[in-house]
């Protein structure tokens, strides 16, 4: 097993669970109003939908490299435009205002994670392009026999940054904070997701380009 290609994954899972986006502003918004330990819920039971998309995701990443190459270039190529309009849409962000934020308490913080986990659209597309985009770089070592570590890893990654959302949602200065300055927080993830869009983009148009002229 490459060491390289499960470090990928989990700073994959890792990034998926860290970035702002709707479990990120939901988890500031409980801690807000119950403190870490129902915020703590919440993202356990978000976990459970983590781990069914970054598997699922996965799947479709190893299978289109067993088929062949040009199938996970072209997947390489669609994750990185869709990284790319992700990263656009946080850089172009307006600042959030009251009647955009949700006021209702959560009374089974647990059960709304993992119904959040598990419905939210984007979640799917997201763990595809960002494991897509880390994995690029070995995508000649993926089997399906690797599944089972990698998507270990990338729970692990996501552990990680669940544990350090815990850490800081129940500082209220953190809270403070982030309300005050999400649209520059915002921002800078978009920034990165463009970054990783490049990435994608760069380690999938040599193979494309080879397979035009072969």
């Amino acid at each position: 097993m490459d060491i390289f290609v499960l470090a990928a994954a989990a700073l994959a899972g890792f990034i998926y669970g860290i970035t702002p986006g709707p479990g990120v502003l939901a988890v500031l918004g409980i801690g807000a109003d119950r403190g870490r330990g129902p915020a703590m819920a919440f993202l356990a039971g978000h976990l459970a939908g983590d781990v069914v998309w970054s598997t699922l995701a996965l799947i479709s990443i190893v299978g289109a490299t067993v088929i062949g190459s040009f199938i996970f270039d072209v997947l390489g190529l669609i994750s990185g435009a869709y990284l790319f309009w992700l990263g656009w849409k946080s850089i172009t962000i307006r600042k959030r205002t009251d009647d955009d934020v949700p006021t209702a308490r959560v009374q089974r913080p647990l059960l709304h994670g993992l119904a959040f986990g598990l419905t939210n659209p984007k979640s799917y597309p997201v763990a595809v392009a960002t494991l897509t985009a880390l994995l690029s770089a070995k995508a000649g070592l993926l089997t399906f026999a690797m599944l089972p570590a990698l998507v270990l890893a990338t729970l692990v990654g996501g552990l990680c940054a669940y544990v350090i959302l815990v850490g800081l949602v129940g500082i209220a200065a953190v809270r403070r904070g982030y309300r005050r300055h999400e649209v520059l927080v915002n921002r800078l993830s978009g920034i990165m997701f463009i970054g990783f869009a490049v990435h994608a983009v760069t380690n999938a148009l040599p193979g494309l380009l080879h397979a035009r002229r072969a």
